[in-house]
């Protein structure tokens, strides 16, 4: 006679869909943090670096050798006020950007935290199947034996 079989219960998926960080950042962030995400996008650029020194050079080159006018001579006072201006505001703006950064680290750790909490708990319940099995198997062997060798005598 056979044991009865037991094998647990059908597991449901019950938790919460994974999200994507791209997604849960796009929601949650203002006007004012994609416009500082952006400038910085475009200031931390190879573009706005050679831009920026194709005007600079052109600002020197035309106050060296203006042959009218000189709107801002050696040594360049405006030009040094207008780059210290553009430092002392991209400074912050980077700054902002990178308090956004750390943010979406922290979302993205937390998301892999749970998919992995996940992943373990499917991984238990699949070993505990396998184990269930395995033993049903043993048993069914048992089984077949047991009538091969009753069927013999």
């Amino acid at each position: 006679m056979m044991k009865e079989l037991i094998f647990p219960k059908i597991y449901k998926h019950e938790h919460e869909p994974i999200k994507n960080v791209n997604e849960v950042i796009e929601e949650s962030s203002t006007y004012g943090q994609r416009v500082v995400d952006n400038v910085v996008s475009v200031v931390g650029s190879w573009k706005f670096i050679i831009i920026q020194s194709c005007i600079l050079t052109a600002w020197v080159v035309l106050n060296v050798v203006a042959f009218i006018s000189h709107w801002d001579p050696y040594p360049f006072i405006l030009m040094n006020l207008a780059l210290s201006l553009q430092a002392a505001y991209t400074a912050p703006i980077i700054m902002m950007s990178q308090n956004r950064q750390s943010y979406r680290d922290r979302i993205d750790a937390h998301l892999d935290y749970k998919i992995n909490q996940k992943a373990e708990e499917e991984n238990r319940i699949i070993i505990e199947h396998l184990e269930a099995q395995n033993l049903a198997l043993t048993e069914i062997l048992k089984n077949v034996i047991n009538n091969s060798n009753n069927n013999k005598a």
